[in-house]
């Protein structure tokens, strides 16, 4: 009986939702005098979907986003959660301070690097020209690769200690007298983290690198749409964007619904396979 809340909250927030989503993606869905009307349609929006230019657009920036940005985010978090569990004065200054970009809602820190990307007032020109690393201003989100590069930044700055805070989690729960006699026994510092560390954090870098795929790949929806609108052309439009924008500009509720049916398709895919890797048959198995 204790599960029947939760199990609840889970029904009404989350398979409710999907079910809805899912029936409504085989329709053409048309609003007329403030009532919706349904007219059957089959798989028709998603083969439009497939034959869409935009579409595939769309998935192929948030692929690319979600890959670059979540191995991006695993490599810095390492580095920040290697260096907030070492023994040295203000450790805890330091956990903390490093959770203030993740602390700040998206769209103001979104906000804040549409500032420092400005091409005629922004920071990054004026540190940039400065330095003569650039001899004039960027205009950073007016050029297709430009845009993806500063975006894939201004995320990774976002996330990584969030990332870091998972996987000093997990440091903490790895007996210290196992790196001790790795280091006894003649293993340099690299060697420990390699044969002994790592191995054991794999189940915290894999919650991790689950979490942060799944929330780029479905949500990466704020922070494109206050930086560039999903621009320039369609070059930071993300599958999240491009749902929305059928839903709530073209009134296709059908086809942005569809698009979020492949959305949740893939991330369910690869959820998982993150779980199948994360399960402690598969760590047993593993083991030597």
């Amino acid at each position: 009986m204790l599960f029947l809340p939760a199990a609840l909250i889970l029904t009404v927030g989350a398979v409710l939702p999907t079910l809805v989503t899912i029936g409504q993606s085989l329709f053409v869905v048309t609003l007329t005098g403030g009532h919706f009307a349904y007219r059957w349609d089959g798989l028709q929006n998603y083969l439009q979907l497939l034959g869409s230019g935009e579409f595939q657009q769309a998935v192929g920036f948030t692929m690319l986003f979600t890959t670059v940005t979540v191995a991006a985010e695993l490599l810095v978090g390492m580095g920040m959660a290697l260096a907030a569990n070492m023994a040295i004065p203000g450790k805890n200054v330091l956990r903390t301070t490093m959770l203030v970009p993740w602390a700040l809602i998206t769209v103001v820190s979104a906000q804040l690097w549409r500032y420092i990307y400005d091409g005629t007032y922004g920071v990054a020109n004026a540190v940039l020209v400065g330095l003569h690393v650039i001899a004039q201003p960027v205009t950073w989100l007016s050029d297709d690769n430009l845009a993806i590069g500063a975006m894939m930044v201004a995320d990774i700055w976002k996330t990584a200690p969030f990332v870091a805070l998972l996987l000093l989690a997990g440091l903490q729960t790895i007996p210290g007298e196992l790196n001790e006699a790795a280091s006894i026994d003649g293993a340099s510092p690299w060697q420990v983290f390699r044969f002994v560390t790592l191995p054991l954090l794999r189940p915290s870098v894999l919650l991790a690198a689950l979490y942060r795929t799944i929330q780029a790949f479905v949500g990466l929806f704020d922070l494109p749409f206050v930086l560039t609108g999903g621009g320039p052309g369609y070059a930071t439009q993300s599958v999240a964007i491009y749902s929305w924008k059928r839903m709530f500009q073209d009134l296709l509720f059908g086809q942005g619904a569809a698009a979020s049916v492949v959305a949740f398709a893939v991330t369910l895919v690869l959820a998982i396979v993150y779980i199948r890797m994360i399960s402690p048959r598969t760590v047993s198995a593993e083991s030597p």
